[in-house]
């Protein structure tokens, strides 16, 4: 047998580009089953139609570029962004929100850098900033979970209000969502937020049917799935552990001060952690090899400086979660990151 003798670094594991984004979409895959129990079958509905779009405007824009169809389609990279918007907005959102955020995070997000592998920022979020900023009200307006609401929806009604904004018995998008008590769900998190700047004592704020369980009636389980689908692709070793590490124990770590300094005036440390997109961020979202800092202490500081943005908007901003401008925040500065954290050349001397 010929004896071969190569340098480093020797890779054990081979694995390309489709076998790494097939691995992110299917531990996606428990987070979405979970978040579809609670919220109903417009989760379905949305992941779906999500990941047909991703993969036209994929495909168009291949086309209009010169480029191979198929290769690209097949890379699995427009799959998985198509599945990450359709779990980051509400359920039973307008068929055309989910057209719109995906143009930009196809066209504009990705392609327009240069395609996969080029892009600056993260096209899911940027899609998800687009869309908050541009339509709050749908963008911030959930579903009431199953568990609490009188109005129980099939999935031929999720699927008329989709695409016609209207159910079987005529009533609209917004008068489903508003339930019997006409009051319009909103994200535990940003319930807690309203509910203190109007003065509300916490104590009387977690007394609201929402506010059952740790972190939320439905959200503690969702982001305990994203939790697991994520340890899997840790221990896959396809996502590196520092950033969801660092970004949750600095989330952690300021929720926890805070609520010592001045008691009532934020959400809880475990609200923080399992609620909002705090686990399908960490995990799935801060953790895109493309746009993350490639150093090792450079993926501590890129999480660590996403868990205190993360908390600072979520308890001070405008918006009911900080995870996409946290995240869109902390590619900004991944060049001065990796730029101060890059290891020196072995045998430098000073």
């Amino acid at each position: 047998m010929p004896f071969f003798i190569t340098s480093s670094p020797h890779v054990r594991v081979k694995r390309n580009t489709a076998n790494i984004m097939m691995w992110v979409a299917l531990c996606l895959l428990p987070g979405i089953a979970v978040q579809t129990y609670f919220f109903g079958y417009g989760v379905l509905i949305q992941v779906v139609f999500a990941i047909m779009l991703a993969w036209l405007f994929e495909a168009s824009v291949m086309l209009v570029r010169k480029r191979p169809i198929l290769r690209s389609l097949q890379d699995n990279s427009a799959l998985v962004t198509g599945m990450l918007i359709a779990v980051a907005i509400p359920p039973l959102s307008p068929w055309w929100l989910l057209a719109i955020g995906l143009f930009f995070a196809i066209v504009i997000g990705k392609h327009l850098y240069g395609g996969l592998g080029q892009n600056l920022f993260n096209p899911a979020m940027v899609a998800y900033v687009v869309l908050l900023i541009s339509f709050p009200v749908q963008m911030t307006s959930w579903v009431t979970p199953e568990s609490i609401t009188h109005v129980h929806m099939h999935f031929a009604d999720c699927l008329k209000l989709f695409f016609t904004g209207f159910n079987a018995d005529g009533l609209s998008l917004q008068q489903v969502r508003a339930g019997i008590d006409g009051v319009t769900m909103a994200t535990p998190l940003d319930t807690f937020k309203t509910s203190i700047k109007a003065g509300h004592l916490s104590s009387e704020i977690m007394q609201q049917p929402v506010f059952a369980g740790l972190a939320g009636v439905g959200w503690q389980w969702v982001n305990i799935a994203f939790l697991l689908g994520g340890l899997l692709l840790v221990r896959l070793r396809i996502v590196q552990w520092q950033i969801p590490i660092a970004m949750l124990a600095s989330l952690l770590i300021v929720s926890t001060l805070c609520s010592l300094i001045a008691p009532g005036t934020t959400a809880s440390p475990i609200m923080h952690l399992l609620s909002g997109a705090t686990m399908l961020g960490a995990f799935f979202i801060a953790t895109d090899p493309v746009t993350a800092s490639t150093t090792t202490k450079g993926r501590i500081i890129y999480g660590a400086f996403i868990g205190l943005v993360i908390f600072l908007i979520r308890s001070w901003g405008g918006f009911p979660d900080g995870v996409a401008f946290a995240v869109l925040l902390a590619n900004m500065a991944v060049p001065l990151i990796d730029y101060y954290t890059k290891p020196r050349t072995y045998g430098h001397v000073r």
